[in-house]
């Protein structure tokens, strides 16, 4: 567990990487891959990026106490207006923006006071944790959407 005066600056680092590694990913993906499916049980790159943007809302809106919105039942679909490389990416943009901008405006001390969770107590920097491992495990589905289109570079 990090202590008080780093808890802020761990966060925000998974924070950021995370946010700049899931940035070059959908950067390298062709345009016309974002409402692809490559089969029937698979989910589109925009569908991945909208359910990662509304974890982050309902995250960032737990640490800040605000009131959260209905969880969505099932799978997660992007609307059709959010279904090309540039809504995608802006809107991952934004969600990642305000998520930071938040954890920005907590001191040390916040970041690990308690905060109730559905399974107990938590606190900001678990939620900021989950955050980044969150967009790492999609970042690894968006890697092997990359290489099913044959390209196996590493773009980070």
């Amino acid at each position: 567990m990090p202590t008080v005066m780093d808890a802020k600056a761990i966060s925000l680092n998974m924070l950021k990487v995370s946010y700049r590694l899931m940035s070059k990913d959908l950067e390298f993906l062709p345009h016309e891959v974002f409402d692809r499916k490559f089969g029937t049980a698979c989910r589109t790159v925009a569908d991945i990026i909208y359910e990662v943007n509304l974890v982050n809302d309902h995250v960032r809106l737990t640490i800040s106490g605000e009131e959260l919105f209905a969880w969505p039942e099932g799978w997660i679909f992007a609307p059709e207006d959010k279904r090309t490389k540039e809504t995608v990416i802006a809107s991952f943009t934004h969600s990642m923006e305000r998520f930071i901008a938040t954890v920005e405006g907590f001191s040390d001390d916040e970041m690990l006071s308690s905060l109730p969770s559905d399974d107990g107590e938590t606190n900001r920097f678990e939620r900021c944790r989950f955050v980044a491992q969150h967009n790492w495990y999609h970042s690894g589905q968006l890697n092997f959407i990359q290489t099913l289109l044959g390209d196996d570079a590493f773009h980070w």
